[in-house]
Parts: C-alpha cells; sequence; structure tokens
C-alpha cells in the first residue's frame, strides 16, 4: 500500500504446472494476502487458471513485452524492428476497440507472418484488461521485467557457487540475494500517489487509503 516493491517468496520445485502455482498461492493466501488486484504474468501454463481459483476477483494480466518478444521470435533481425513499430499501435490504443483494429491492419499487413496475429488473437482475452487501465498504471503493469531481473540476481549467485550439496544451502544463497536486494527498495515506484489514487477509483470497493 505504501508502493514499495517487497518479495512474498520464492520456491523451488521440479515443474511449473496448475498444481505448482496453486500450491505457492494457497500459501500466500493463508499468510495474509487478502486480495489481489491485478496478476501480471508472462503465460506460464496453469498459472492463469491458479489466479482465479484461489483470487477469484484478480485481473489476469498477461505480459505485454512477452507478447512482443514472442512475437519478434517468428522474424528475421532485419525486419524486428519495423514489425516491432508496428505492432506498438496495438498496445498504445485508447481502447479495445482501437486495439483490436490495429491488430486487424497488422495482419493485412504481415500476412505472411500470420502466426504473429494468430497468437494476438489467441492471448486476447488476458491482454485485453490492459487497454482498460490509465497510462500509468499501463506502465506499472506492462511487464513481469522486475521479477526478471531479481530472477538475474539469482541466476548470478548461482552460478558463482558453482553448485550446491543440498537444496537448503541453494535456498540460503538466495535468500541472502533477496535481502540485499530489499535493502534498495526504499522508494515507492514512480507515480504512486497518481496510481493510487486511479486504484481507489477503479477498485472503489477493494482499495482505499
Amino acid at each position: 500500500m505504501t508502493g514499495k516493491k517487497e518479495l512474498l517468496g520464492f520456491w523451488v520445485d521440479g515443474a511449473e504446472g496448475s498444481k505448482f502455482w496453486l500450491r505457492v498461492l494457497q500459501e500466500l493466501r493463508k499468510r495474509g494476502v487478502q486480495d489481489v488486484l491485478i496478476g501480471c504474468m508472462d503465460g506460464l501454463t496453469g498459472f492463469p487458471q491458479a489466479w482465479k481459483s484461489v483470487f477469484p476477483e484478480a485481473v489476469v494480466q498477461t505480459c505485454v513485452v512477452h507478447l512482443i518478444r514472442n512475437s519478434l521470435e517468428y522474424l528475421s533481425w532485419k525486419e524486428r524492428k519495423v514489425v516491432a513499430q508496428d505492432l506498438k499501435p496495438i498496445y498504445t490504443a485508447i481502447n479495445e476497440e482501437q486495439a483490436e483494429q490495429a491488430l486487424t491492419r497488422f495482419e493485412e499487413t504481415w500476412g505472411k507472418y500470420s502466426a504473429i496475429g494468430r497468437m494476438w488473437r489467441r492471448r486476447w482475452e488476458e491482454f485485453r484488461p490492459f487497454l482498460a487501465y490509465p497510462e500509468e498504471i499501463r506502465h506499472l503493469i506492462y511487464t513481469t521485467n522486475g521479477i526478471e531481473a531479481i530472477n538475474q540476481q539469482f541466476r548470478r549467485a548461482v552460478d558463482q557457487r558453482g553448485h550446491f550439496t543440498t537444496e537448503r544451502g541453494a535456498l540460503k544463497a538466495l535468500f541472502v540475494v533477496v535481502k540485499r536486494l530489499e535493502r534498495k527498495w526504499t522508494q515507492p515506484i514512480h507515480n504512486w500517489s497518481s496510481i493510487r489514487q486511479q486504484f481507489s477509483i477503479l477498485f472503489p470497493n477493494r482499495f482505499s487509503f
């Protein structure tokens, strides 16, 4: 509620899936997380379903940056910059109607890469909530890069050590990384005062300050 980042936990498992994410989210709820307004994720298998089962009122929002990255995987290096520019009108549209029109124009222009348009349409239900928010909130949920930055620090710590004899030893090393990062998270996110007011309007019965 103060607008500062907080890492609520990290988990180790053999595979990701709906059962794993269900266990994670149930644990968070038991620890005191009463509500989630928006869950931003990057298309992990079973994650949206788990969110909805534990926090049914949460808006499930796909990471826009991942959509863009996945789109560019279909392309040669020479075409990526141009195609990325043509994708921009979709996620910067004022509303969903304009976004759909922009997607249709993209499909007409880049028919040879029809797989890109199909991917956006498959993910549309998880993308469209993004279009209903003001610019400040869009910027906040545009990407999961904040989480990826933490994962990068985790990988660095693991690579420096080389290997661990036990899972507990690995978790201890990662915990040290978390505590070091948390010392840097002293300031609220950019435009938090405005975002907080917008949340109170968009979620009047669930967010107050």
